[in-house]
């Protein structure tokens, strides 16, 4: 609507970002009154440069008193995106820009560091792609972002950025800029969007009026039109009557003229909005309210008008703006309105309201939490934080209320948090139990100073043991690199009852160690960590705990299935995304190790999809588990997509041999074998250095077997392969004993080897993944060998590989089967055999539900996923395509 009678104005947008696309900078401001159309030509200009940077921010009066403001809308988004290695060399002098806790006189006292700071930044953008600087209502801007503005409006044009800035009129000045002011509307532009709006080709005089009273402002016109049906001559007089000509300066104008307390009740309801306290906010009566609310409709000051709110607000100079917003707080406060609105008014509020407004905007944050909105918990905290001393220990509460918010979405900036309370904390104990707020699994990124702090508090405390089991349960975790400090995980595993939650979260670090060492057997190893699991109730939470890590445990132990419905509830649960991406990948891996790599695959996607691996913080567990998945399923898609989510960071050893392990398996699966073997034997040296030998979690040796097997040297195949069994009979859990005697059988030649397959098939009856791997080994070889049992064990592989989810090793299986292509081997569940022969019998879905004790949606589950097995439409088809199916086993 608004681009009409643009095409100067575009033309001029358009050849300034031809001109930044060719390497030359510009500056240009479109300068106009409210509603002229400016937003517009922003959006459009943004629509154009689909092959630039484009970084768009809105200025706003409410947040004028928020350091870099603008600056932060501008450039946050790209930092979270993956960029933040921008912020090196000259552009790290921005860094305390995006720091959370920056306060605005620190703000103001590094501006020249800060504004050279973002001008690296944006000329290192630039050095990437062009960089659009979008910037709407710049009359609004901050004052920071507005000297950084000036400074970058004043640097040469040899960068390709495009600074383009809308703002009103009388506040275009401080920019040396080309400029643009877009024209008022004329009347062929109105009939034309008259007509567009009403459907009806207008009358003149019905143009001329709406002309007449918006003097062709885009904004006003839509706003005359919102109450028109009829683009008819006899729609004149209500068109005039509706008085929006000049808006800005008319509503101006006739505000000022009107008695006292009716200002009084428009300042209160355009700082308040419609709420039954604006008259009292006032200070009037109902009566005196609802008289000054007929004058001002009388006067042709509809209230309920946006614009007419904004018109009366921009006439407050800024003081008495602030005024009135801190009066309204404290009338919301005192009539007893939920925390968390007076908190929302508080955001606004740029002066301090004392105690009472800590305490609501704490209340307000308690409340955000329990309702499942975290990041609004931490805006109130954050509000908070500017109401209290520096050095108090008022402030270290909040900071650890604020980490505690911050788990869910920023753990980095959690533990930032923490650690800065900890000090202002008076007690050891306050320090301690500031500390235990943050996640084992939080720590194994941590800096260094981090690490020193918590083992100093560990050292000073007392008597509390149960503080001191969970410090020492961080202290552990971090050492996962150290085999010196592994060594004596499983001794002190057997010193720990677990009959308290400090205790048990101890168990699960040391149990992780024990794992990682298989210096436990994984039976021992299960036990214990099935009897914690039992004690801890299923909730979304605990991804923020070391719950994680026991379901790592659990599943490399072959004890996963008991934590299926463990994750189901918690998963049920959960309200936020990182929450729920954080669940899906513990499923995904405890799947994979229950062989249903269908399931798996579909959790890990949901999972990356849902954006869980931003890599703030405590999400290394849950990198571990997704590239375990990959590494397991060799799916290219999947291993590429979970290696490009890599974080730009520091890992502690183990962690980065784990992601050389992805890689190799990405160069393999690509058919780069040598490049593969090179990454897995580096991964192995770094694996035996640090003492993690789990070859359930880890299977390096088995992967290197079976690519030196592939490299034609066989000799090297079986060496691994055994030392493969070697461990994982050391570490005991069948899924790791029988993948590791099914690749040492696939290169012991003989009857030798083929016994080492049988046996791998019956360790691995639990199964179905793996045991279909092995039964086509063992088909493989009967066949070759002249068995009839081959093609009976090739076709149980492929039922099996069928109801695992595992569609490509099904299709290498029904090559094997004579050639024969996977849809000519149909297997069922035995669910949905079990409903299919109900139907065949003529049973209806209500029916088969009662019989079988479960919902008709499931039966309705179950038919469609046998109808697409089968290749099939109709009910009516179902007993001549279940006779061609293969039964499922018993």
């Amino acid at each position: 609507m608004t681009l009409l009678e643009r095409a100067d104005d575009l033309r001029l947008l358009t050849g300034a970002l031809e001109r930044v696309r060719a390497g030359r900078g510009d500056r240009i401001v479109i300068a106009g009154p409210l509603g002229s159309g400016k937003s517009a030509l922003l959006a459009a200009l943004a629509d154009r440069a689909e092959d630039c940077h484009v970084l768009t921010a809105t200025c706003s009066l409410l947040e004028r008193d928020f350091a870099f403001g603008v600056a932060r809308q501008l450039f946050d988004p790209v930092l979270a995106g993956g960029c933040a290695d921008l912020l090196t060399g000259p552009a790290g002098l921005a860094r305390p820009v995006f720091e959370e806790d920056t306060a605005d006189d620190s703000a103001f006292a590094v501006q020249d560091a800060a504004n050279s700071g973002l001008i690296a930044l944006t000329r290192a953008m630039s050095a990437r792609r062009p960089v659009l600087l979008l910037i709407d209502d710049l009359q609004w801007v901050d004052e920071p972002s507005r000297r950084w503005l000036v400074a970058l409006s004043a640097t040469p044009g040899d960068h390709p950025v495009l600074l383009v800035v809308a703002t009103r009129d009388v506040e275009s000045g401080f920019l040396e800029c080309t400029a643009i002011r877009p024209e008022p509307l004329s009347r062929g532009a109105i009939a034309k969007l008259v007509e567009q709006r009403t459907g009806r080709r207008p009358d003149d005089e019905f143009v001329a009026a709406c002309h007449a009273v918006t003097d062709g402002n885009p904004m006003f016109l839509r706003a005359v039109l919102q109450h028109i049906t009829s683009p008819s001559a006899d729609q004149v007089p209500h068109v005039l009557e509706l008085r929006p000509a000049r808006l800005r300066e008319r509503l101006v104008r006739d505000f000022a003229a009107q008695p006292r307390h009716a200002q009084d009740f428009a300042r209160a309801v355009a700082v308040l909005g419609d709420d039954e306290l604006a008259g009292r906010l006032a200070g009037l009566t109902e009566a005196q309210a609802a008289q000054a609310q007929r004058i001002l409709d009388q006067a042709g000051l509809v209230l309920s008008r946006p614009v007419i709110r904004d018109a009366i607000e921009e006439s407050m100079p800024v003081a008495e703006r602030e005024d009135w917003q801190h009066r309204a707080v404290k009338v919301l406060h005192d009539n007893g309105r939920p925390a968390e609105q007076v908190a929302a008014r508080l955001l606004a509020a740029g002066s301090a309201h004392g105690r009472w407004a800590v305490e609501t905007l704490g209340e307000a944050a308690a409340t955000a939490l329990r309702r499942g909105a975290p990041e609004v918990a931490a805006r109130y905290l954050r509000r908070a934080l500017r109401d209290v001393p520096a050095e108090s220990e008022q402030r270290a509460r909040l900071l650890v209320d604020l980490a505690t918010a911050e788990r869910f979405f920023d753990p980095a900036a959690s533990v930032r948090h923490i650690t800065a309370a900890v000090p202002l904390f008076r007690t050891v104990e306050q320090r301690a139990a500031a500390l235990v707020r943050i996640a084992p699994t939080a720590l194994g990124s941590a800096p260094r100073p981090v690490r020193d702090l918590i083992d100093d508090v560990a050292a000073s405390l007392g008597h509390d043991q149960e503080l001191a089991h969970r410090l020492e349960a961080r202290q552990r975790y971090v050492w996962h690199s150290d085999p010196a400090l592994l060594a004596d995980s499983a001794e002190r595993l057997q010193q720990i009852g677990g009959t308290t939650p400090g205790e048990r979260e101890l168990q699960i670090v040391l149990l992780e160690a024990a794992m990682l060492t298989a210096r436990l057997p994984a039976h021992r190893v299960a036990d214990i960590g099935l009897a914690v699991l039992k004690q801890e109730p299923p909730h979304p939470r605990q991804v923020h705990t070391a719950l994680p890590l026991l379901i790592k445990v659990l599943a490399t132990a072959d004890a996963a299935a008991e934590t299926v419905p463990w994750l189901d509830q918690a998963f049920a649960q959960a309200g936020g995304s990182v929450e729920q991406a954080l669940i899906l990948a513990q499923q995904s891996f405890v799947h994979m190790h229950l062989g249903r790599p269908g399931e798996a695959r579909a959790a890990a996607e949901r999972a990356v999809d849902l954006a869980v691996l931003d890599w703030r913080g405590d999400t290394t567990t849950a990198a571990v588990g997704l590239m375990a998945v990959a590494i397991d399923l060799r799916e290219p898609d999947l291993i590429a997509r979970v290696v490009a989510s890599r974080p730009d960071r520091d890992e502690p050893p183990g962690v980065e041999a784990v992601y050389r392990m992805l890689h190799a398996a990405g160069a393999a699966t690509a058919g780069d074998y040598r490049q593969a073997l090179d990454h897995l034997l580096d991964c192995g040296r770094v694996f035996d250095a640090i003492g993690w030998r789990n070859p359930v979690l880890l299977p390096w040796c088995v992967l290197t077997a079976r690519l030196h097997a592939q490299l034609g040297d066989l000799a090297a195949a079986q060496d691994f392969a055994a030392q493969a069994w070697e461990r994982a009979v050391e570490w005991g859990a069948p899924l790791g004993v029988g993948r590791a005697l099914c690749m040492l059988g696939r290169y012991t030649p003989g009857a030798q080897g083929l016994g080492m397959v049988r046996e791998a098939v019956e360790v691995l009856h639990a199964n179905p993944f793996e045991r279909a791997k092995a039964l086509l080994q063992l088909g493989a070889r009967e066949r070759a060998d002249g068995s009839g049992s081959g093609q009976q064990h090739l076709r149980l592989a492929y039922q099996l590989a069928v109801e695992s989810g595992a569609q490509r090793l099904a299709s290498r299986i029904a090559r094997e089967l004579d050639g024969n292509s996977p849809g000519t081997v149909v297997v069922l569940t035995r669910a949905e055999y079990k409903v299919a022969r109900l139907v065949v019998r003529g049973l209806t879905n209500a029916e088969i539900a009662e019989e079988l004790d479960v919902t008709s949606r499931a039966i309705e589950k179950h038919l469609t996923n046998s109808f697409r097995k089968l290749g099939i439409r109709r009910r009516t088809e179902l007993p001549g395509a279940l006779a061609r199916a293969c039964p499922p086993t018993a």
